[in-house]
């Protein structure tokens, strides 16, 4: 019988296995080319775009809805009471439907303000981050509206412009 132990260890394993391959194949060109070409003078720059900060804030989002729902799974796999499991599926079940929401929110606002941005519903509330220039109340105050329309119950609604 496979335990726990085991497959995390074959998980591990043949995450090494593939980076392990990955590096040997890597052509040396470019080991050599990103390593022999940094000079004390030539400060690395980075530029951040707008959507960098969009793209940062999804990637956040997500590797923090799979750490909740493998602690879910973990719970819906173990000994766990049936009380339990139900809370854990039902919660489950909220972040999936969350999810979808805060995806049908994103089109709306880029549907109706041409605008890209970022929407997390986390307890109720509703946060969206728009990448726009300038701050504009007005523009906010509309987006706030175009989401409550969505909604019988009010909610609590920020919208937070980046640049």
């Amino acid at each position: 019988m496979i335990n726990k132990k085991s497959i995390w260890f074959l998980t591990l394993f043949s995450l090494i296995l593939v980076l392990s391959v990955y590096y040997i194949t890597m052509p040396s060109e470019l080991l050599i080319s990103t390593n022999g070409n940094y000079t004390k003078e030539e400060e690395p720059t980075t530029n951040v775009t707008e959507s960098t900060v969009l793209v940062a804030l999804r990637v956040e989002a997500e590797e923090e809805l799979l750490k909740e729902m493998e602690n879910l799974q973990l719970i819906l796999n173990g000994d766990g009471t049936i009380e339990e499991k139900n809370k854990a599926f039902d919660k489950m079940k909220e972040l999936n439907m969350n999810k979808g929401e805060e995806e049908k929110l994103e089109n709306k606002i880029k549907e109706v303000y041409n605008l890209e941005s970022f929407v997390k519903i986390r307890n109720g509330q509703i946060e969206v981050v728009v990448k726009k220039e300038e701050n504009d109340s007005t523009l906010a105050n509309n987006i706030m509206r175009t989401i409550q329309e969505l909604y019988e119950e009010e909610k609590y609604i920020t919208v937070k412009f980046v640049k």
